[in-house]
């Protein structure tokens, strides 16, 4: 429920605070006013578009707040999930319009409007001019109807709801599959092909690597022959030649034995006797290392050639598949998962049409027990309703909510749901929207939420316009059916008319001030002889008038009566 509503430049506002509570409280003053900013205000906290012509005139932002009770748990929940706190058992929420920009505030948070926005939109439901026209739509039409079903309706729509989105995901998973079987086909051959011509070639990671540096070896051999004699021959000597030519392994003898001599005599030199040995063991090393590499090099004709065709074959499938062999390997380990994909989608079908079909016969089955449910509640909606418009000066008046059933699972089942309206007896029932008039679609409205109130405690019901198109007697029902749905729940009303504002437990009223220049809006609640001076104003135009103000004790009086 809302205890409290401040606007600030909105409109032509430009500081008011609603005081809130439990019950009827009615909104009126003269035309222009401004009493209409109440519901934009409203508007606003419920995430309607924040448009900066919203801003009074001179104003930098425009500032609505509104405070919710915040007793239930869910409430709680929410406002801590968006970061905001509890101002006792109420929270706090804002809206602020600037012309460049809008934010939204939960408990002290800034949060996203549309968050703020579902929040509110839980608690208070606003009618207005737009609520009428959406009133004549099927799907409108439908959610009342759905609504009136209960607590057994609820959970039937929510678990055809869930079965539904599934049954949906299934069915769109077949038709694509089905769909692109074809592509499928055409892919899964040429991934087979692809993986038949490499297991042909059965490559072998770094292959093309390895062949391609025993090719170079291979053909290099004579010069790689001649590089190592001459490094052997510098080391080790030419046992083919007998000239006394130097090498590397008999210089080091002849330098190793010198300083070992001269260790014997000086210990100082051990260190570089024991390195000269050393570097002797490791050039004899190098020497005989140097022989096998020349004993290894031989020329092979036939294996060169054989090289060679094996390359050309790698290379043809690096041109298909990949830069390198390692990458045409890798190609073909996602190829073959997606080959066992491709192979598996005829199974993956089967089981999508099998469990589509099960889906799909479930879901009729729970389409069944929705029509039923909506067939029983429309004849005891419609006569409810038609009740409550007997006693709004429509005594003839016939309401008929008409299920039709089709043969096409929808998102809430199978039915299409159409309200049939009649206002004067021998006029054939027709579509609400078409043979109802502005004050009989209002009165249409109000019956409805009257006969939905059950179980709106703690709902807020905002009402603009309810009661366009009516006045006398039949303001009076509209006014005492008000009065009847603020019993289960909170009724803000925007009202020109006194006979509806009569029945209101609190009556405010938007006062326009003009100092020629600029016009601005205040409210203020009136009660006692305020009260009835406003609404002899409403009823006559006249404030002072006697006549007019003994009416508006009377109605007053029989207002208070409310039944």
């Amino acid at each position: 429920m809302l205890t409290e509503l401040r606007i600030v430049n909105v409109g032509v506002i430009d500081d008011a605070v609603l005081e809130l509570g439990p019950g009827f409280t009615a909104v009126t003053g003269e035309t222009g006013a401004g009493k209409t900013m109440v519901v934009t205000g409203l508007g606003l906290l419920l995430g309607g578009k924040g448009e900066a012509r919203l801003i009074r005139h001179g104003a930098a932002r425009a500032v609505v707040e509104g405070r919710l009770t915040a007793t239930d748990a869910a409430l709680v929940t929410a406002v801590d999930a968006l970061g905001g706190e509890l101002d006792g058992d109420e929270v706090l929420l804002a809206r602020q319009v600037t012309p460049s920009r809008s934010r939204s505030f939960v408990g002290g948070a800034q949060v996203p409007t549309p968050a703020a926005a579902e929040l509110m939109a839980e608690r208070v439901t606003i009618h207005g001019q737009s609520e009428q026209l959406r009133l004549a739509t099927p799907e409108r039409q439908r959610q009342l109807l759905d609504d009136f079903m209960g607590a057994e309706g609820a959970a039937a729509l929510t678990r055809y709801a869930s079965d539904y989105a599934t049954w949906r995901a299934a069915r769109t998973e077949l038709d694509a599959l089905v769909s692109q079987a074809a592509a499928r086909s055409r892919e899964l051959d040429a991934l087979t092909f692809g993986l038949d011509e490499i297991a042909a070639v059965d490559p072998v990671p770094d292959e093309d690597v390895t062949l391609a540096a025993e090719a170079n070896r291979l053909q290099a051999v004579d010069d790689l022959r001649l590089s190592a004699r001459a490094a052997l021959v510098a080391l080790a000597g030419d046992e083919d030649n007998s000239d006394e030519a130097p090498d590397a392994i008999g210089l080091i003898a002849v330098a190793r034995k010198a300083a070992q001599l001269a260790a014997e005599r000086d210990a100082s030199a051990t260190e570089i006797a024991q390195g000269l040995a050393d570097v002797g063991y490791q050039v004899n090393d190098l020497a005989g290392r140097l022989s096998s590499y020349l004993a290894s090099l031989e020329a092979d004709p036939l294996r060169l050639e054989w090289i060679a065709g094996r390359r050309a074959q790698l290379q043809g499938l690096t041109r298909k598949y990949g830069t390198d062999i390692n990458a045409v390997l890798a190609w073909s380990a996602e190829s073959a998962a997606r080959v066992a994909e491709l192979s598996s989608s005829d199974e993956r079908i089967a089981g999508l049409r099998e469990n589509v079909q099960a889906l799909e016969s479930a879901l009729t089955a729970q389409a069944s027990v929705l029509t039923a449910l909506r067939v029983a509640s429309a004849t005891t909606l419609s006569n409810a309703v038609k009740d409550e418009l007997a006693a709004l000066a429509l005594p003839h008046a016939r309401l008929e909510f008409v299920v039709t059933s089709g043969d096409k699972l929808g998102p809430t089942g199978v039915d299409s749901v159409a309200l049939l309206f009649s206002a004067n007896p021998g006029s054939a029932l027709g579509p609400l929207g078409r043979v109802a008039s502005g004050g009989e679609l209002s009165r249409v409205r109000l019956a409805l939420e009257v006969v939905l109130a059950t179980g709106s405690e703690g709902q807020t019901f905002v009402f603009d316009e309810v009661d366009a198109g009516v006045g006398g007697a039949t303001a009076l029902e509209i006014g005492r059916r008000l009065a009847r749905l603020a019993e289960h729940a909170q009724v803000i009303v925007v009202t020109h008319l006194a006979q509806v504002a009569a029945f209101a437990d609190r009556h405010y009223v938007v006062i326009k001030a003009d100092d020629g220049q600029v016009t601005t809006s205040g409210i203020a609640e009136v009660a006692g002889d305020g009260r009835v001076s406003e609404l002899a104003r409403m009823m006559a135009g006249l404030e002072s008038s006697k006549s007019s103000r003994a009416h508006a004790a009377e109605l007053l009086a029989e207002a208070s009566r409310k039944s």
